[in-house]
């Protein structure tokens, strides 16, 4: 018997038959919690087994075999049994079912939790086959077709159950009994219209879900690389029932609906686990929740892929190397500051160092780093936290925001003493970020001895691939961004004409655009003598930094990019 207990299902019955060996179960666990992509993927990719190996192992597991799925045809009345929206949400196809049970084909081993929460949803027992995940998706794609007619589908289906269920949840008059409550936020219909605005906002890589109770609709809508859109809105009665069940399934007190409150959901949504970030927010007509999507397989966290300039690259590299200093990253709110950090902190993250993070609050939990998330509530403040961590023997400390004076004069000392600072602050510029320091009272010959280097950064939308089409820039345009017709010699600019791949948006992801501005000598005497940051950038330029418009007008140039999101930005 293996002496390790693992929490993937996967893991632990390789370990159990010693097909893998610790080492080669732990490296997996290590490029999944990496990247977030599901174990089985990552198995097949680093090819430690084959697939056959693998499905072999999954159906030993749930004693049952592996079926060849291209050669079986599957009934209409078959597929009835199944909503598309369960279907691609667990990536299950039925074979054979009738009023009381239904066999699923399935490609990877399910948890009990999963395989209890289908019995919930289908209302019937469930059995599984097993088959190759290639071959699911193509009968999926055969069996339920185009994705963006399930919305409409199950929107409609809904209405029809709803009126099956009926005064389960017409939740008028009991709106102040927690059972009725409960009991409609659990029914399956609901639980199932939860899952599928989950599986479609994880699949459209939307950031955020809202949901909206207004007077006379509930709206729902995605925050998709920076913009909102909205989809059918579900009927108004709706409404309670849905956030009471995400409440339910973030563990929060469905009961309380007058105060804010905040929780998390991890769920495992077609083959991959994510993690929601849930806030909810009483208002007039009901509670608005939002949904913050943490998808690791989406977000990138090596410094490699976040679109950094060679030369930016490279000092950056250099920069967060330093045995001590401070290092901080500016830009708005969704800039993307964390995710630069989280993976500087990656490529630091070795057993030689110890890391510690106090943030507001955790976004992902990142092995071999001590995470702290902050409570002002109980007085758990950064100042606080980040005296705290200088007793905890660090070597590298990050602190989620530099908000006022006491936090910041800290981060100084910890630097003086020794330590690697990092930290963001909420400024329009890298310049921007000296001023702001110097507004908050720390002392600027400080600021000069520890600041090593500001990053500022922005997000732009990209243009999608499949509808790129080149234009030649008009006069205007070109005096917007203070360009000449000699100065783009003759190259093409883009614009996205919009296609199904990006939902006609013509953009399909976003990428950085950043200015760098190193500490050196001839700005850290501007520093001590308190000059405005105006001066500072000017001198920055002068030795070399780019600006966020240049590089801005380098991501034009080089087809990533639109002339309108470099000049919304910058």
């Amino acid at each position: 018997m293996p002496n390790v207990e693992y929490k993937d299902p996967l893991l632990q019955e390789l370990s159990q038959d010693q097909l893998l060996d610790e080492a080669q179960l732990n490296e997996v666990l290590e490029e999944h919690d990496r990247t977030g992509r599901p174990t089985r993927a990552v198995i097949l990719d680093m090819e430690l087994l084959t697939e056959e190996q693998l499905l072999e192992t999954i159906a030993q597991h749930l004693g049952t075999d592996v079926i060849n799925l291209k050669d079986i045809e599957i009934e209409q009345d078959v597929i009835r049994l199944l909503p598309a929206s369960v279907a691609r949400m667990y990536n299950v196809v039925p074979l054979q079912g009738d009023s009381s049970s239904v066999e699923l084909i399935t490609s990877d081993l399910l948890s009990p939790e999963v395989v209890d929460e289908l019995m919930f949803v289908l209302t019937r027992d469930v059995s599984f086959r097993v088959a190759k995940e290639g071959d699911i998706k193509v009968a999926l794609q055969r069996c339920y077709g185009d994705e963006s007619e399930s919305v409409s589908e199950m929107l409609s289906a809904l209405e029809n159950e709803l009126e099956d269920a009926g005064d389960l949840i017409d939740l008028g008059k009991g709106e102040d009994n927690v059972y009725e409550i409960e009991t409609a936020a659990n029914a399956a219909p609901v639980v199932r219209f939860v899952n599928l605005v989950l599986y479609q906002a994880v699949q459209d890589r939307a950031s955020d879900i809202h949901f909206e109770p207004f007077e006379n609709e509930f709206k729902i809508r995605y925050r998709v690389d920076g913009a909102l859109y909205e989809m059918a809105p579900p009927p108004k009665h709706l409404a309670l029932p849905v956030t009471s069940r995400l409440k339910v399934i973030s563990g929060l007190n469905i009961a309380e609906r007058r105060l804010p409150q905040d929780g998390r959901i991890q769920l495992n949504v077609a083959g991959r686990t994510i993690d929601f970030r849930v806030s909810t927010l009483p208002t007039q007509f009901g509670e608005s929740v939002v949904l913050r999507v943490l998808d690791r397989s989406v977000v990138s966290l090596d410094l490699e892929n976040l679109g950094f300039p060679d030369d930016i690259f490279e000092d950056f590299g250099n920069d967060i190397t330093k045995p001590n200093g401070i290092v901080i990253v500016t830009g708005p709110t969704g800039s993307g500051k964390t995710t630069t950090l989280y993976s500087a902190l990656r490529r630091l993250n070795t057993i030689e160092s110890k890391l510690l993070t106090a943030e507001d609050p955790v976004e992902y939990d990142i092995e071999g780093l001590v995470q702290v998330p902050m409570h002002e509530a109980i007085g758990l403040t950064f100042a606080r936290t980040l005296r705290a961590f200088l007793r905890q023997d660090p070597d590298i400390i990050m602190v989620g925001e530099i908000r006022d004076l006491e936090t910041a004069e800290i981060a100084v000392q910890a630097s003086l003493t020794g330590h690697l600072v990092f930290s963001t602050l909420h400024t329009n510029d890298a310049a921007g970020a000296v001023t702001r320091l110097i507004d908050m009272g720390v002392e600027p010959f400080l600021i000069s001895s520890t600041l090593e280097a500001v990053l500022g950064q922005r997000l732009v939308r990209t243009i999608c691939k499949d509808c790129r089409t080149e234009y030649e820039p008009e006069d205007e345009q070109l005096s917007r961004l203070s360009l000449t017709r000699a100065q783009i010699d003759g190259r093409p600019f883009y614009y996205g004409a919009g296609c199904g791949k990006c939902n006609d948006t013509g953009y399909r992801g976003r990428r950085g655009i950043y200015e760098y501005l190193r500490i050196s000598d001839p700005v850290r005497t501007l520093i001590s003598e308190r000059k405005p940051s105006l001066v500072m950038r000017e001198k920055a330029v002068e030795l070399g930094m780019r600006t966020l418009r240049e590089d801005g007008i380098r991501c034009i140039l080089d087809g990533y990019t639109t002339v309108e999101e470099v000049l919304k930005y910058t």
